[in-house]
């Protein structure tokens, strides 16, 4: 269980430390969403 607990500490900090490397290719995927979505119109 400890083993678990800190695995997930581990992650938790990971995220904290890198979520705006996370955020860029969510904010690619939307803008080439919303190109794809705009140009069907």
């Amino acid at each position: 269980m400890q083993h678990i607990q800190s695995s997930y500490q581990g992650l938790s900090l990971l995220i904290s430390l890198n979520w705006d490397r996370l955020l860029w290719p969510v904010a690619i995927v939307a803008a080439l969403a919303t190109a794809g979505l705009l140009a069907g119109l």
